[in-house]
């Protein structure tokens, strides 16, 4: 450990990030480039300055201009536009007087009273700097924050030229499709433009084309030329190599079916029979490759240059799309918040078309169409600030796993399981036992409404519960087990909780009537004699009664086990 770490404060940061920054104060910080620090904070994440702390990170104390630091808030007020609102503290650091000024994230943005709009951000070497907040930026910013709805504003130097008719008739048929509003279908072109939100008026009463009316129904020479950050790709590659590469700029419903025309070749689906029904098994659910995509295109940053990318490789399917999770959505409260959509207009045109959930619940269509099929979860874990990327894992399905579902729904007439049910049946697949405190972490919920979806899947004889209210866990059902083949599994997690071998043995007899050597070894990890002592001791006992002899003996209930 070098002398400077070992004589660093530790409540000093051990280096500037996108959160920190230090100031030196040794020549008097100008006021000016105080409030430019403080404004570049602001207009990030927030964070806090360290006044009389150099670049690395060694404390060389407050100017003698600063050392009252009562005045310094109403300094800062005055100096930014609107004004923000500072918390100072002094500190001492090794015999140095120093000062922390935390400052909190701007929803508006906020510039100098010299009339300076600035950002934080880290370069490539990991090092933050404060740079221009660019005009397309505060408008990017003012959209994340849910202030301006850029979707609903008109394009510069649009005209009602630039919306294709054609692309009009492919919406009112995507509207008897898909189960739009068909009070849609009953409208004249003005109108549906109106109804939709394709067009307002300009400052002489004209009717001009908002982004929303571009993007779904604009020409593509139009898009090109007006909305340039407009863009999307579909990629495969097969052990690396490229098989399929393309970029394109099409209004959004031909995007749509575009990119659905050309992922079906690398989809195969196969079936199952499940009673009377045939079943499909496709590699990834069409209805979560819909939705995905929709929202995706739908809910894209549109203020940055970048496009929405679909890549399909041996391990999964990858959508990414520009402008990271809107504010007030995170990856902890994905299933639960309310809708947030970043283009509110195009949002709302979409989902009265049918292309996109209308209740603005599209996440639990697409956790649906992967857990149903007993896949991984769609994973969001490579989320930033500045892009959505979501992983569909492409592997095998569970096909017992979705019998049992398709049965179940069957039994109950048709309602497919709500989809904290099925969140909670695929973290018991995966973890074998589970609890309500354990469950509500998965589902985004509270304990209660967890214990509540763990009731309801007993009450369906999908699990069952163990131990008492307080400390209650939960497994598969048996029945999950032995459609699964699985009856090992099912008694070991039963009885893997400090169980004698014996007690264990008499439990698998319980459950399934009988039991074999080979059952006693895998089911307790026993070698050959030890099962085979085992068994004779409970014989010997009167507890098991033996069948057979040699390869086909087994072994049954005897009388002081019997009810």
């Amino acid at each position: 450990m070098s002398s400077e770490q070992q004589t660093r404060p530790s409540h000093l940061p051990a280096t500037e990030t996108l959160t920190v920054e230090f100031k030196s104060d040794l020549k008097r910080l100008p006021d000016d480039e105080l409030a430019a620090a403080l404004v570049c904070l602001a207009n990030s994440e927030g964070g806090e300055l360290w006044l009389g702390v150099e670049d690395d990170g060694t404390p060389t104390g407050l100017h003698a201009a600063h050392r009252n630091l009562a005045g310094l808030p109403g300094l800062v007020a005055a100096r930014t536009s609107p004004s923000l609102n500072v918390t100072v503290e002094a500190l001492e650091l090794a015999g140095l007087r120093v000062a922390r000024i935390a400052v909190g994230r701007s929803v508006s943005d906020v510039a100098t009273t010299t009339g300076k709009y600035l950002r934080r951000r880290l370069k490539p070497d990991g090092t933050p700097e404060c740079v221009a907040l660019l005009p397309h930026e505060r408008s990017s910013r003012a959209s994340h924050f849910g202030l301006v709805d850029a979707s609903a504003q008109a394009v510069a130097g649009a005209t009602l030229a630039d919306l294709d008719p054609l692309e009009r008739e492919r919406l009112r048929q995507t509207v008897q499709q898909y189960g739009g509003d068909r009070v849609l279908l009953e409208l004249d072109d003005e109108a549906l433009d109106g109804a939709l939100g394709f067009t307002t008026r300009n400052e002489a009463g004209l009717r001009v084309p908002t982004l929303t009316g571009l993007l779904v129904i604009g020409r593509e020479a139009a898009l090109r030329e007006k909305v340039p950050t407009h863009e999307f790709a579909f990629q495969v590659l097969a052990r690396e190599a490229v098989a399929f590469n393309e970029f394109r700029r099409f209004p959004l419903l031909k995007a749509l079916d575009w990119l659905e025309t050309n992922f079906r070749p690398y989809n195969p689906e196969k079936e199952i029979q499940v009673g009377l029904f045939r079943v499909p098994v496709p590699k990834v659910d069409m209805g979560a490759f819909r939705e995905a995509l929709a929202n995706a295109l739908v809910h894209r940053d549109y203020h940055r240059l970048s496009a929405v990318h679909v890549r399909l490789d041996d391990d999964g399917l990858t959508i990414s799309n520009p402008g990271g999770l809107v504010e007030g959505v995170t990856l902890g409260n994905l299933l639960t918040t309310e809708p947030r959509p970043r283009n509110r207009a195009l949002a709302d045109a979409m989902k009265r078309i049918g292309i996109v959930e209308r209740s603005g619940r599209g996440v639990d269509k697409i956790y649906r169409g992967m857990l149903r099929f007993g896949r991984p979860e769609p994973d969001y874990s490579r989320t930033d600030g500045n892009s959505v990327i979501l992983r569909l894992a492409t592997v095998a399905a569970d096909e017992v796993f979705l019998q049992l579902v398709v049965e179940h729904e069957g039994r109950q007439s048709g309602d497919p399981l709500p989809i904290d049910s099925l969140i909670a049946l695929a973290v018991l697949r995966e973890h074998k036992r589970l609890n309500a405190e354990e469950l509500a972490q998965h589902i985004q919920r509270d304990t209660t409404r967890a214990r509540r979806t763990l009731e309801q899947l007993l009450e369906a004889g999908l699990v069952e519960a163990h131990g008492n209210t307080r400390s209650r866990s939960y497994t598969l059902s048996v029945d999950m087990y032995q459609a699964k083949g699985d009856k090992l599994a099912y008694t070991r997690q039963v009885g893997f909780s400090q169980v004698q071998h014996p007690e264990m043995a008499l439990n698998y007899v319980r459950q399934h009537g009988r039991i074999q050597r080979n059952e006693v070894m895998a089911l307790c990890h026993l070698s050959e004699s030890q099962a085979k002592a085992l068994l004779q001791r409970l014989k010997d006992e009167g507890r098991l009664v033996q069948h057979g002899a040699r390869r086909w003996t087994y072994y049954t209930l005897g009388g002081s086990e019997r009810p």
